[in-house]
């Protein structure tokens, strides 16, 4: 079938050796750091940020750039958010349009002078360091905030006329939103009840944070013996090994961060050792280990600051409140939807741990498998039912032709080109920047957007391998700007003294990650939207902010694009049909027991937002709903969940789950028939719909309008094969 995968050069060379840092930065002062004064400079906002073609002038930027032009631009957006109350105020009449267009002209610049210090810092901290780049984080997201945290704004946008267009009516209901939200509805002494609360909850919340990451780096399992680390992947060794350039000579060090224990519960072939490892995780910041490090009073207090926030709010819960910002919209279709699915799930994951069970008897193991030997015995199984090696498997996958191939996947599938630019101004030589044309376009010759592809990230090695999305600029017809991104990777670089030259190798998780991050590029770089603030992933329900990157990920299911997109580093060989074929394993092996996870943790997250009993007796209620397995019992696990109680995924755990349910949903489109013409038909059909609406259209429309119905969970259970007609009589 696919042409659609045409061959072509490959367009990410390997990492030149050599590094001439491209940021300049002043002479270092310890301890503090000088912020240029943010008014009365010369020239205008940001000069110097950016080039006159409005690409960021890397060689020529410097921190105390990046943190002036940020004082600047904040208060320009603050003025002119004073400005607008003035003019309301003294009774001047402005159409909703008009205060919009106002805010995204002056909102432009500071959005992305922002977007360009997040690029730098994700890309090498040490061009911008932590604590400079939290500095232009802080002002940035609080000068942005005074555009939703205005009374008056509020109130005119409250009494504006309906007759402006969908875009307007969107962005009202997007800034009645927010106000709301941020107390605007309540009266002077309950609005500064409500600020002194969060900032308890923000004081408690990092209480929880600092807790863990005690709790984490206290723990140190030294091992000796390379015996426990010989199936150890290489990333693993390099992150475990007390010198990581000498990863096989040992010892090696596991310590609890999540990659690391994941990992080691996966290699390690003694049991002891992965009970140890698996007990000291769940057992972290608990009372149950260091008392100065409990975060069970915590977790109460933050529970307990959250309710009172939501009842100010007017909200009967945190968990009800959560909802209004979600396309799921309740906590009872919610919870609907986890019985729809648990239905399939959970007798799966029964027949699954019986199948282990047997495997691991036949293999010789003479005991009852607990939650720290699954991930090890699965493993083991892939590779003797399937012949699935996944060091092996990623020897097909060297990046430079994965990244060639998943560009050509996306031209032909949405009318696309994608073209490098070798003589954009960059970060470091290894970073690639490339113009994105649109054949659908008014002007087909011009780009629409551009993006930067940095695969060799300096920082954020933890033992395995991320990708971020950095929108450096959102489309802004107001400020005329195109979208701009930034695709970051941490793959460990090639080294010319690599005895068999090869490129950085793929595992299948490390494609998904790479898909689902270019995925979430192109709804940021296709976007019609006609206002920044609904661009892109701008304004996107929570639940669906994640789909655009799963529906490009789910392309790995299909064997033919998988076999497209390899080739041996050594001999350039595809991989073998069969081999193609049964990659889908890694996915679907344990997919009930894996769903019955992520249900589990998903509930948790509601209950613990909506319930007044104690966290361990919803745990206790919860969790043989979901888990074959026994709970422990001094499992407590929820003392350290960092996203829910000290992060911003408070009742909103679940998002991750239904962002893929959705693109499941999606993909059973391209499925359907998995043929040029039809993948090419549904591609634009889909890039007409998600990739250009942004949030300008609520999530649920754009899917009716792609599907011609609502979403139904059939197709994640078919994708993951748990799907049984015998278990449902009705529409699922």
């Amino acid at each position: 079938m696919l042409n659609l995968l045409r061959r072509r050069p490959a367009s990410v060379p390997l990492i030149r050796a050599a590094f001439s840092a491209p940021l300049h930065t002043a002479e270092s002062r310890p301890g503090y750091i000088v912020l240029v004064p943010e008014i009365g400079e010369e020239g205008p906002l940001g000069e110097g940020v950016l080039k006159p073609d409005g690409l960021p002038a890397f060689s020529d930027i410097t921190i105390e750039m990046c943190l002036g032009a940020i004082g600047q631009q904040a208060s320009a957006v603050e003025n002119s958010v004073k400005a607008l109350e003035s003019d309301l105020q003294n009774g001047k009449q402005l159409d909703a349009g008009g205060i919009f267009r106002e805010l995204d002209t002056v909102t432009g610049p500071l959005e992305t002078t922002w977007g360009v210090a997040k690029a730098l810092y994700l890309g090498n901290s040490t061009l911008i360091p932590t604590k400079s780049y939290m500095n232009i984080h802080e002002r940035a997201r609080n000068a942005r905030a005074a555009k939703f945290c205005n009374r008056t704004v509020y109130k005119a946008l409250q009494d504006g006329s309906a007759e402006s267009g969908p875009d307007e009516q969107r962005l009202r209901q997007k800034f009645l939103l927010e106000g709301k939200l941020n107390g605007l509805t309540l009266d002077k002494d309950k609005q500064d009840g409500l600020k002194e609360l969060l900032t308890h909850l923000g004081r408690e919340r990092a209480n929880f944070k600092n807790k863990v990451n005690m709790a984490v780096h206290s723990f140190g399992q030294v091992i000796t013996d390379f015996n426990l680390v010989r199936d150890f992947p290489p990333p693993l060794l390099e992150a475990t090994a007390r010198d990581p350039g000498q990863p096989l000579e040992g010892p090696w060090k596991i310590t609890l961060q999540p990659q690391v224990v994941d990992g080691f519960l996966k290699h390690c072939p003694e049991r002891l050792q992965r009970w140890n490892v698996w007990r000291a995780s769940v057992l972290k910041a608990s009372s149950q280990q260091e008392k100065s490090l409990e975060n069970s009073t915590h977790l109460e207090k933050i529970r307990g600051l959250r309710k009172r926030q939501a009842n100010l709010l007017g909200y009967a819960n945190f968990a009800d409140m959560s909802m209004q910002t979600k396309m799921v919209g309740s906590v009872d279709n919610l919870k609907q939807i986890f019985a729809k699915l648990l239905k399939f799930a959970g007798p799966a994951q029964s027949v699954e741990l019986d199948k282990l069970q047997r495997f691991a008897q036949d293999s010789g193991c003479d005991y009852k498998l607990e939650a720290y030997d699954v991930a090890y015995w699965r493993r083991k199984q892939l590779m003797a039912e399937h012949g699935l090696q996944e060091q092996k498997l990623s020897e097909f996958f060297p990046l430079p032709r994965v990244i060639s191939g998943m560009f050509a996947l996306s031209e032909n599938l949405f009318g696309i080109q994608i073209v490098e630019q070798p003589n954009a101004e960059v970060w470091h030589p290894a970073v690639k920047f490339y113009d994105v044309f649109d054949a659908d376009s008014s002007n087909s010759s011009t780009p629409v957007g551009g993006f930067y592809v940095d695969c060799y990230s300096k920082e954020h090695k933890f033992g395995r391998n991320n990708g971020w999305m950095v929108g450096i600029r959102n489309s802004n017809r107001s400020a005329g700007l195109t979208p701009l991104c930034a695709l970051i990777f941490n793959f460990s670089e090639p080294l010319r003294s690599s005895a068999d030259g090869r490129p950085p190798l793929l595992g299948y998780d490390d494609l998904q990650m790479l898909f689902k991050t270019f995925g979430s590029g192109l709804q940021h770089l296709l976007t019609q939207a006609g206002y920044s603030d609904l661009a892109g992933l701008s304004n996107i329900e929570w639940d669906a902010s994640q789909v655009s990157g799963h529906v490009m990920s789910n392309f790995l299911d299909d064997p033919t694009v998988i076999r497209s997109l390899s080739g041996h580093f050594s001999s350039g060989e595809p991989l073998e049909a069969e081999l193609s074929q049964k990659m889908r394993l890694l996915k679907t092996q344990l997919a009930g027991y894996n769903l019955c996870q992520d249900l589990y943790l998903a509930d948790l997250d509601v209950e613990l937002h909506r319930s007044n009993a104690f966290w361990l007796e919803i745990v206790r209620k919860l969790w043989p709903v979901y888990h074959s397995m026994p709970l422990d019992k001094k499992d407590a696990h929820p003392c350290s969940l960092t996203d829910i109680f000290a992060g911003d995924w408070a009742a909103a755990q679940f998002s991750h789950l239904y962002s893929r349910l959705i693109a499941a949903d999606i993909s059973s489109s391209f499925a359907e028939q998995r043929s040029e013409k039809n993948y090419a038909e549904v591609g634009r059909r889909y890039k007409q719909t998600f990739l250009s609406s942004g949030g300008s259209v609520p999530t649920a429309e754009v899917f009716r309008r792609f599907q011609g119905r609502d979403p139904s969970g059939e197709a994640l259970l078919k994708s993951l094969d748990i799907f049984e007609l015998s278990q449902t009589t009705d529409s699922n």
